[in-house]
């Protein structure tokens, strides 16, 4: 939308989505990322953490149904969305508010390392192997008309 302002964040998930829908079927994976900022510390001679943001992030539609399939507790994600703020009800009846992060797009991060292709918490969960479908000339590379074999470059 027009005027709202764009973040985006860098970190790792919390716990693995949970996918939800609401009664008109609409997907919605709600999860929360947590972010560290690091700097250097030139007297100590190292990295050291600050503190830790925990953002409660939610990706709706076909989005959230493959965060759900994809993204796992501990993956690094890349998140870009809007600060939204939420009110609620406590059980004693206080009103309260919080922010969180609608996400209007999540990928995992490869800067400490890659993310096999292909992989879905089904295959991670027997292994990480591709299924028959994902193999192209004895790799793992997915079938999606993209993939370059060997000979071709």
């Amino acid at each position: 939308m027009s005027g709202e302002n764009s973040i985006t964040v860098t970190g790792n998930l919390t716990a693995d989505p949970e996918l939800r829908f609401t009664p008109s079927g609409t997907a919605v994976a709600n999860f929360t990322i947590a972010s560290t900022p690091r700097t250097f510390d030139r007297q100590a001679g190292q990295y050291k953490d600050g503190d830790t943001l925990f953002l409660r992030s939610s990706v709706w539609r076909e989005a959230a149904e493959y965060a759900a399939e994809t993204l796992t507790k501990g993956t690094r994600v890349i998140a870009q969305g809007r600060i939204k703020p939420r009110s609620y009800e406590t059980k004693t009846g206080e009103r309260r508010t919080v922010l969180e992060l609608e996400i209007d797009e999540i990928g995992a991060s490869l800067r400490f390392g890659p993310i096999p292709r292909g992989f879905t918490k089904s295959e991670g969960s027997s292994g990480g192997n591709p299924s028959p479908e994902h193999a192209v000339n004895g790799t793992s590379h997915p079938v999606d008309g993209f993939t370059i074999s060997p000979r071709e470059y």
